[in-house]
């Protein structure tokens, strides 16, 4: 375990992983007090589905300018600002619903606002990782890193889950927008001078944009990838996000939903130790092979919602999620260059988050006309569906891994 703990010993990175575990926890309790907050509002899958939307929609027309300022301004500074802005857009969306005084509009309005500052901070924190430690170590820091977040998504969302059972979803919003207060602190600690050294001719922001794309699209395995997580995360965050709150308050309940989201990280912590223990030849291959694991638990909800093989199954599909999270970070990391890494995940996220809004806005009017059990089904069989094509591409097949790390 002494090596698995290395990147702990490097400044940069023990103060981005408490910003980043800082701002999970907290982010946990979001989603499940946003959807309680809306449902207890208008009791609308369709209203659920533009908030969360909203959201989304930001995100994604952010995203492609997010990773631009990225590789232009510290990177840490700009965390610090993103997390500035969710904390004040958190804070009064949570001060509305405590009052009473929320409505359908301000959470459309807020929930855009805090998509666009997350589109700003996901590029960042992410190219941000490797500048922390030598590059020996970056297969343990992707895992020690991915291994605190998910352990901060199981407790928020398990007190999260409890928080808005016994006091309301309030509360849950109120705590996560004291996270972003306290993980923009952390974020300005950060120091890692070679993400400073930026040139001093800067060519345009389209220019910029231009580059990016050439790196991403040069790279086969990248593209495969990223075309088929539009279908996978459309299926996960506009299906089993949005209809899971929804089955939840007609079978097992709030409080049981929370625990179920923490098992999925659950698997996900399980699966930070598998990675940082074994070595496999081609750890893409293994973790593509995995996302068809994502299908196990919409196939429970609808054939047999009992807690038990609910919690089970998401935590075996979580156990899957982290061996292709940790592969593909450190494939990224090392097959880009560090200066134009930014650009090139805010080209993955937008292709990965790209159909989220449609997908959060359909999914009410689809299960109306073909029933939730449709819906939760179909979302399976995009899942098996996405494993076949990212299989089905040699690059993604073939890539091996990366040297040994630093011991």
């Amino acid at each position: 375990m002494g090596a698995s703990l290395a990147p702990l010993a490097h400044p940069a990175f023990r103060w981005l992983l408490a910003g980043r575990f800082t701002t999970i926890a907290g982010n946990a309790m979001a989603p499940i007090a946003l959807a309680f907050a809306v449902l207890d509002l208008t009791s609308s899958i369709t209203s659920l589905g533009i908030v969360v939307a909203a959201r989304s929609l930001t995100n994604v027309v952010f995203l492609l300018w997010g990773g631009v300022v990225a590789d232009r301004l510290p990177r840490h500074l700009v965390l610090a600002g993103s997390c500035a802005v969710s904390f004040a857009s958190q804070a009064l969306i949570a001060v509305l619903v405590l009052t009473g005084t929320a409505s359908v509009t301000w959470f459309v309005v807020l929930s855009a606002v805090n998509g666009m500052s997350s589109a700003f901070s996901l590029p960042a924190s992410a190219a941000l990782v490797p500048q922390t430690v030598p590059a020996g170590l970056r297969l343990q820091a992707n895992a020690l890193l991915r291994l605190g977040l998910n352990s901060a998504r199981i407790g928020g969302a398990a007190l999260g889950g409890l928080l808005i059972a016994f006091t309301g979803p309030g509360w849950g919003l109120a705590v996560d927008a004291l996270s972003f207060a306290l993980a923009g602190v952390f974020f300005a600690f950060v120091r890692v001078p070679a993400a400073q050294a930026a040139a001093e001719h800067k060519p345009s922001a389209l220019a910029e944009l231009k580059v990016g794309w050439t790196e991403f699209v040069s790279r086969q395995w990248v593209w495969v990838v990223v075309v088929a997580f539009t279908f996978v995360n459309a299926a996960l965050v506009g299906g089993v996000m949005v209809l899971g709150p929804v089955l939840a308050d007609t079978t097992f309940g709030r409080e049981m939903w929370g625990l179920i989201l923490a098992a999925q990280t659950a698997g996900m912590v399980a699966g930070a130790f598998v990675v940082m223990r074994i070595r496999v030849r081609r750890p893409l291959l293994l973790g593509v092979a995995c996302v068809a694991g994502f299908a196990l638990l919409p196939v429970a909800m609808v054939v047999h919602p009992a807690p038990w093989l609910l919690l089970l199954t998401s935590f075996a599909s979580g156990l899957g999620l982290e061996q292709f999270g940790v592969a593909w970070e450190v494939a990224l990391q090392h097959h880009v260059p560090a200066d134009r890494l930014a650009r090139v995940y805010s080209y993955d996220m937008l292709g990965s988050f790209v159909a989220i809004p449609l997908a959060q806005l359909a999914i009410g009017p689809v299960s109306h006309a073909f029933g939730t059990s449709a819906a939760l089904l179909g979302c399976a069989a995009i899942y098996l569906l996405a494993t076949a094509g990212m299989l089905a591409s040699r690059s993604v097949r073939s890539l091996e891994s990366v040297p040994e790390p630093v011991r």
